[in-house]
């Protein structure tokens, strides 16, 4: 139970590391050239990849960033949750000429769910939230923090919204501001969103921090002041590619460089010996400017191109330079994971969906031990708005937005199903021969199709998962 964690606190915290959490929006595992990316630079998450762990079959619990982020603070999953979309303001404009009505949208994470920030601020952890939030009404304009259901009333202690250096940053406040000048060759730009991250490690005390980083890079609208960054990935575009995919190519080295603001100052206050740092994104990447290939799809639905991220755990001593798995875990499996690391233990009465993965981390098993499977749940219609106008079809590297139609996916083993509610249909995939998903093989092994379907439906069912329905 999380009561009494407090006496943990006193008595251990010299073997519970420091614990960073940096995540970020939208980026694709493909994007980085660890993990194979041709075009973009990022030398500072290769090197910090190649000082700890990397995952080759890291999961988003969803295809898109509030589902996706409820899973990580609460380990539960967003079907159980019933929060599967982005938080929408009440009377958002959708399109409604579909044959199946929806679930309604989501809007703010209930208070009575315990976050990670509740965990482990009772586990004696001196906890900061900075950045991109989304899991609750915007107040104040887009994106900025429910007064009501903020990370500051979700357990952590303090934080802050700041957009930083990203675009979105130009339109904060009441008025647009002006467009800034470029940046001098080399520049990066200055951060504020870093800034207060970094003055969070610098006001450390006695007791253990968790920091969780949120960045929005490299979320849309892709734009940069880094002109200089921008003319050399255009320069390195394939023939024919959309110029937008040069600028997108700053936005990921600039993440980049962030990161490496935080990896040197973690060096430069000696705390990287005991500080914990996990690195992953929120899904997969956006459809017009994200490699995803050779996964198929994209943010948005659940081919794997939708929800397989990047994700590094580094932790001197105890996890392995250079270590690389494949193990599969999933967004869910954070929850469980720090309390593991915080030496806390979760209420048993609430159920979860991730599992402690730190077993992995050390090398002592390849496969893990879980109550529940992989599930991807999307009853939804994708775009919302201008839905006739998008690509029909899912493809590999499409570069286009496609319509994402109401589907879920579970995973058992190497086998993948994903199901489509607007004709009952399923299809199958060997991800082990075939992690593309490119040869359906619902028709050649209907036993496999009809075991994972009917695990599938039990799932939802026992979460109570929400289902779009035929209309009346």
């Amino acid at each position: 139970m999380l009561a009494g964690a407090q006496r943990i606190a006193a008595a251990d915290t010299a073997a519970r590391p420091n614990i960073v959490f940096i995540l970020a929006d939208d980026l694709s595992w493909h994007d980085l050239r660890v993990y194979g990316n041709a075009w973009h630079d990022t030398p500072n998450l290769d090197r910090l990849a190649s000082q700890g762990m990397r995952f080759t079959q890291a999961y988003a619990s969803a295809p898109i960033c509030s589902a996706s982020r409820v899973a990580m603070l609460t380990g539960r999953s967003p079907a159980r949750l019933g929060f599967e979309f982005v938080t929408k303001e009440p009377g958002t404009k959708v399109d409604t000429d579909h044959p199946l009505a929806t679930p309604p949208y989501p809007l703010n994470l209930p208070l009575e769910e315990v976050t990670i920030g509740e965990a482990l601020t009772k586990a004696g952890y001196r906890t900061g939230y900075y950045g991109k939030w989304h899991v609750s009404q915007h107040n104040g304009g887009y994106l900025g923090w429910s007064t009501t259901h903020g990370p500051l009333q979700q357990g952590f202690a303090e934080g802050d919204s700041e957009f930083g250096s990203h675009p979105y940053s130009e339109g904060r406040g009441t008025e647009r501001k002006a467009p800034q000048p470029p940046l001098a060759n080399g520049d990066y730009g200055d951060d504020a969103l870093t800034d207060k991250a970094i003055d969070f490690l610098r006001r450390r005390k006695a007791e253990p921090f968790f920091l969780v980083l949120s960045h929005y890079y490299v979320h849309t609208p892709v734009r940069t002041r880094a002109k200089w960054l921008e003319e050399k990935y255009r320069k390195r575009l394939p023939a024919g590619a959309d110029e937008g995919r040069a600028a997108f190519g700053a936005m990921v080295e600039t993440l980049d460089h962030l990161v490496g603001r935080v990896l040197k100052e973690l060096d430069d206050l000696k705390l990287a010996e005991n500080t914990l740092v996990i690195f992953t994104a929120d899904n997969g990447g956006h459809p017009e400017y994200s490699a995803n290939g050779p996964a198929r799809g994209s943010k948005w639905n659940v081919y794997e191109g939708g929800v397989r991220v990047p994700m590094f755990v580094r932790w001197p001593s105890r996890v392995k330079a250079g270590a690389v798995t494949a193990t599969p875990v999933i967004g869910a499996d954070l929850f469980p994971t720090l309390c593991a690391v915080a030496k806390t233990t979760p209420d048993a009465s609430i159920p979860r969906d991730g599992v402690d993965v730190t077993p992995v981390w050390f090398g002592t098993v390849k496969e893990l031990e879980r109550t529940q499977p992989f599930v991807w749940h999307f009853p939804y219609y994708h775009p919302e708005a201008g839905y006739a106008k998008a690509r029909n079809g899912i493809g590999i590297d499409d570069f286009e937005t496609s319509k994402t139609l109401p589907q879920s996916a579970i995973r058992m083993g190497d086998f993948k199903l994903v199901h489509f509610y607007e004709d009952d249909r399923d299809e199958l995939y060997n991800l082990a021969s075939d992690p593309s998903e490119q040869k359906d093989l619902a028709a050649t092994n209907a036993a496999k199709r009809k075991e994972l379907r009917q695990q599938l439906d039990a799932y939802l069912k026992s979460v109570g998962g929400r289902l779009p329905v035929a209309k009346k």
